[in-house]
């Protein structure tokens, strides 16, 4: 309608001109909100004012009250008038319209429209005249006070009525052009001056242009000789005034223009005169009408009385061309226009309740020009709501949500109207494609949210500039995402209540759009990190818990779906900000371990291994390393994540791995038991009686390659005994701190704020798996390195080179202990207590090794007696005596157990050796069967000294120093006596 109405411009309405001071509170001020003024949606229509239509419209109320009612027009004067233009005392012989007013309490139609009456509680403005009791009015002296006229007007209208009534003797109101009858019976004499003449004379003329020439009934013909000659007239009027109230030649002129444009009919037989059913015209001033419904002292509240005065403004539908649907349209628009200006919500539901009635006339309507202004003063209803509702968080709030929901019901209906009863595309889509209302809301959340989320953005930044200076600013995503979280529980608890009306999802709707919206900006943030700040994880964190708090409202909003919220979950993409500082957290753990392992590296490559080092006999690169490992815990728990348990298990992986390395790098080179024990020499015969002048240079050729190999190996002082032992020392104190490790990782976990019961008893997340083993596996391995390193190779010339070489009552056990003693001394005050038993434990177990060794593989050099079994024994016993200490060695039943082998092969050496011999052959064809009768075969070295096999027995039989022994084995295996 507002744009049809612009089409006849009468400029601002009077009620816009009224002084600040004393007009009604506006929407805006009722709203705390910007201002919402009724230029919005102004009404323009050409030339005519206001005031100009208003007087006409009285004109054709006055004029068909008084035909319908059928009595003369007289008045009854009233001090009680409720008029503010009435200035003048009543005459006692002035005309009235004499229907009575019967007062109502409570009006039917307002109690239809929800409208209050006087005094029940709606929103007033002080000193109103609403609710006085208008006793003795009738209808005609209540519209003149409601229309603002003054009784001298009315007076003039009235008796000008008399006179067309006395010439139009059995005419019909409507059959006659009321502004050219009033032009004939009114003169210069009937106004109080020539001015008020002639304004008066101008108006009416303008009256005419609209309705005949402007805005006809029946389209015009611009070319039609009639149009042009009342459009000279009606200009030459406006220059120069024509001579009214008398049947002059000017006047036969306009009224011969006037009658033949108004007789113009749409094709229906009718005597009806259309000069005032043109639109807009007719809607203007039938507008006119209806706002006089509205108290002139209280603009927010209709007149009790508007029951009887509507029945009468109704009366006027024939001259104005109107019906029914045309009058609730009409209404619902003054309803709307006054809620606008006024901000009272009552009026706001009565547009609502009326815009119901004109949206069950669309569905039944046909005509186009009636479809045309529904369609233009729906969209200009729907263009202002709209204007507030794709920006409803800038005009509504806690406080007036109430009138929100008002507005809400008041666009949807509108465009339902619109797209349902009016739009060609509708009718041709199938109408369950297409919900107009839920469309809309969904339209109106997405766009008010996105506005509101742009303002929040704009707010954010202006936080974080003015907290720059401040120390630990927070970041303007991690402000942002606290807004935004603070905007959906807004929205949940304020506007999701009324929207749900609608669209039963509203809220989801609204989360969707925020986690959309914040996306955005968090998905550019996260392409963007490259390192792990303090920043960057508070960001992540609050995205985090902002997307946990959208997703969990718009779970509970969609319980009740038929999908259970799927559709605006999958509309609600994960922000991933948990796998960012995962990510993140994985690539600070790499590159700590990174720099971690090149410092092992650096640090062992340098390393001398010096006992003197320091008191506890390790290195100072372990106390570092240590050191660096129990920093990057506490680093990594300093971290501001949530997921401290989740990623422990990688920080810890990659801990054992670069402590595992340590241990690995710290034995690497060392050696083992294998790389000190020579070679065995081949088997040799010894002649019965024969003596040995053996010398030191005449070593055997494969052994003395092993010794080489392990002296070039050696040359550097890094693998000497002592510091083998700090490197056990070493290993045994990594070991030992990774207990000490492992339980502060459970404090720091106690304290973490996102650690859980099983955090704490998932026991392999938080220890070293591979560094304990790889501790262990070093530390047996160094000590048997140490211990077959002093046996075989330090003192090889008193073991191997000395010991029973030749006679071997002259080369006895005695220098050999002599040599072990000391370095059992060195290792003790050398290597930690926790660990000297093992190594000691394991030198014994060399030193054993090695008196084997040289009973039954010591070469062509040595050869025993049966007598010489007793010097053996005895040397035996001091070797274990030397470990036994009196008691304060190695305890007895350890010794016991290393020395069984030894004692096991002792009582070979005093059997005779026949009875070894048979004993040999026994055991070998137990060992090879059948096959082994006819010829025995050479049993291999197994290394395992057994009495009972059969290598063991042959290597005594070697070593036995007599002409049986001799003979047996050159006859079976033809062995040399020299190698």
């Amino acid at each position: 309608m507002a744009s049809l109405f612009r089409e006849l411009s009468l400029g601002h309405s009077k009620r816009d001109s009224i002084p600040p001071q004393l007009k009604p509170p506006p929407l805006s001020i009722m709203l705390s909100k910007p201002t919402i003024t009724t230029t919005d949606i102004g009404s323009p229509l050409g030339q005519l004012s206001d005031s100009d239509l208003r007087s006409t419209a009285y004109e054709i109320f006055v004029a068909v009250f008084r035909t319908s009612s059928g009595k003369p027009l007289t008045y009854i004067p009233n001090s009680n008038s409720d008029s503010p233009t009435n200035h003048s005392t009543h005459s006692p012989n002035s005309p009235a319209l004499q229907s009575s007013l019967t007062y109502a309490a409570a009006s039917k139609m307002k109690k239809a429209l929800g409208l209050k009456s006087p005094g029940s509680g709606s929103k007033k403005i002080p000193g109103s005249g609403q609710g006085k009791i208008r006793r003795g009015l009738t209808v005609g002296e209540l519209m003149r006070a409601q229309m603002r006229v003054s009784e001298t007007v009315d007076s003039r209208i009235r008796r000008a009525l008399l006179r067309i009534a006395a010439g139009q003797v059995g005419r019909r109101i409507e059959s006659i052009v009321l502004p050219l009858e009033l032009l004939q019976q009114l003169k210069l004499l009937d106004f109080t001056d020539k001015q008020e003449y002639e304004m008066w004379q101008k108006r009416t003329m303008k009256v005419l242009e609209a309705g005949l020439l402007l805005h006809p009934h029946v389209p015009l013909d611009k070319s039609n000789p009639t149009s042009q000659r009342l459009q000279q007239i009606i200009h030459g009027a406006m220059d120069r005034p024509i001579e009214t109230g008398k049947n002059n030649e000017s006047m036969q002129v306009l009224r011969s223009a006037v009658m033949s444009l108004a007789s113009r009919s749409d094709g229906s037989l009718s005597e009806i005169c259309h000069w005032a059913d043109g639109i807009p015209l007719n809607l203007r001033l039938y507008e006119m009408l209806l706002q006089a419904c509205f108290d002139v002292n209280d603009e927010t509240s209709i007149i009790d009385e508007i029951d009887e005065l509507m029945e009468h403004i109704k009366k006027t539908w024939t001259i104005l061309g109107m019906n029914q649907m045309l009058h609730n349209l009409c209404f619902t628009w003054v309803l709307f226009h006054r809620f606008v200006a006024t901000g009272e919500t009552d009026l706001l539901d009565a547009a609502d309740g009326q815009l119901a009635e004109v949206a069950k006339d669309a569905k039944t309507t046909k005509d186009p020009q009636c479809s045309k202004i529904l369609s233009s003063t729906l969209s200009s209803i729907l263009g202002w709501a709209e204007k507030r509702l794709l920006a409803y968080h800038d005009t509504f709030d806690r406080g007036n949500a109430e009138t929100m929901q008002g507005i809400v019901s008041l666009g949807v209906l509108a465009a339902k109207v619109l797209i349902e009863d009016i739009s060609n595309e509708y009718r041709r889509k199938r109408k369950s494609e297409v919900d107009v209302a839920r469309t809309r809301i969904e339209t109106y959340i997405r766009s008010s949210l996105r506005t509101a989320f742009a303002q929040r953005m704009e707010k954010a930044d202006s936080s974080r500039r003015a907290s720059k200076n401040q120390p630990n600013p927070l970041p303007i995503l991690a402000i942002l995402a606290k807004d935004v979280g603070e905007l959906a529980v807004n929205e949940k608890q304020v506007f999701s209540p009324i929207l749900k009306r609608w669209h039963p999802f509203s809220a989801g709707v609204a989360v969707a759009t925020l986690h959309a919206c914040y996306g955005n900006e968090i998905k550019q943030f996260i392409s963007s990190i490259v390192e792990l700040t303090p920043d960057t994880v508070q960001v992540l964190r609050a995205a985090d818990k902002l997307e946990k708090d959208l997703v969990q409202i718009a779970v509970e909003d969609s319980v009740d779906s038929d999908d259970g919220g799927k559709a605006i979950i999958r509309e609600m993409p994960p922000y991933e900000a948990e796998v960012a500082i995962a990510n993140l957290v994985k690539g600070w753990i790499k590159a700590r371990l990174d720099r971690l392992k090149e410092w092992v590296d650096r640090n062992l490559q340098q390393e001398v291994w010096n006992p003197q080092a320091n008191q506890e006999g390790y290195t100072p690169s372990a106390v570092e390393v240590l050191r660096i490992i129990d920093e990057t815990l506490d680093a990594y728990f300093q971290l501001p994540i949530p997921m401290h348990p989740a990623l422990l298990p990688d920080l810890m992986a990659g801990l054992d791995r670069c402590l595992q390395y340590y241990a690995t790098k710290a034995k690497s080179g060392c050696g083992s038991r294998n790389t000190y024990v020579p070679n065995m020499p081949a088997l040799t015969r010894c002649t019965a009686g024969s003596k040995f002048a053996w010398k030191k240079k005449d070593k055997l050729p494969n052994t003395q390659k092993r010794n080489s190999q392990v002296v070039t190996m050696n040359g550097d002082n890094s693998y000497g005994v002592p510091q083998l032992c700090v490197r056990i020392n070493t290993l045994h104190r990594i070991r030992s701190e990774l207990d000490v490790l492992e339980k502060r990782i459970i404090t720091h976990l106690r304290n973490s704020e996102s650690a859980h019961a099983e955090d704490f008893t998932n026991g392999l997340a938080k220890k070293f798996e591979l560094t304990p083993a790889a501790c262990i596996e070093g530390v047996q391995q160094l000590s048997e390195a140490v211990a077959y390193k002093i046996i075989f190779h330090d003192l090889s010339h008193v073991l191997w080179d000395g010991l029973y070489v030749g006679e071997p009552s002259s080369s006895r056990i005695e220098p050999f202990t002599q040599e072990l003693e000391r370095n059992l001394l060195i290792i003790s005050n050398t290597i930690h207590e926790r660990v000297r038993t093992r190594i000691v434990t394991d030198i014994m177990r060399a030193s054993f090794d090695g008196f084997l060794f040289v009973l039954l593989a010591g070469g062509p050099s040595r050869a025993f007696t049966l007598q010489d079994s007793q010097i053996i024994e005895d040397d035996f016993n001091s070797l274990k005596d030397l470990f036994w200490a009196n008691g304060d060695g190695l305890p007895a039943d350890l010794i016991d157990k290393f020395s069984t082998t030894v004692r096991s092969i002792l009582p070979l050496l005093k059997t005779d050796t026949e009875s070894l011999v048979e004993r040999y052959r026994r055991v070998t064809l137990e060992t090879y069967g059948s096959s082994a009768r006819s010829k025995l075969p050479l049993p291999p070295t197994s290394g395992q000294w057994n009495p009972t096999d059969p290598n063991s027995l042959l290597r005594v039989l070697c070593y036995r120093n007599d002409e049986a022994a001799s003979k047996f084995l050159k006859k079976n295996y033809n062995l040399p006596k020299k190698l």
